[in-house]
């Protein structure tokens, strides 16, 4: 659950064969379904890795990539935290838009394996995505 060290995440896909570097970094945002978030919990299964590996190796047969890290995290988060940070380098910078939309849009949909959304009225929201 420790914060996602951005720069680290970013400068782990750098190389000389990139033109450039491509980022997404999510956040817990403070509202959802028409109604203010305390907190989001995030859960794993154990098979979160494998499924982000599968998401890179993905990527990397579909476009030019160089190099690509996704990192989530795992637990309470409040509003305002980041919750997964994906960077990727591509020679040109179209491809690299294109592999960081699919990986995010990857990771909505599988990840994480768990998720518990607690709202300032008191309720809560428990789902699991599609795999």
């Amino acid at each position: 659950n420790d914060v996602i060290p951005i720069e680290e995440v970013i400068n782990s896909v750098r190389n000389d064969a990139s033109g450039g570097i491509i980022s997404y970094i999510g956040l817990i945002r403070d509202n959802s379904y028409d109604k203010k978030v305390v907190s989001v919990e995030y859960g794993d299964d154990g098979s979160a890795e494998a499924r982000l590996q599968k998401i890179v190796e993905t990527a990397k047969e579909q476009w030019p990539v160089n190099d690509m890290a996704i990192v989530h995290r795992v637990g309470k988060l409040n509003v305002g935290d980041n919750n997964v940070v994906i960077a990727v380098s591509t020679g040109h910078r179209q491809e690299g838009f294109a592999a960081c939309q699919y990986a995010i849009d990857k990771f909505k949909e599988q990840l994480p394996t768990s998720k518990k959304e607690t709202y300032t009225d008191g309720t809560c929201l428990d789902y699991e995505p599609k795999c």
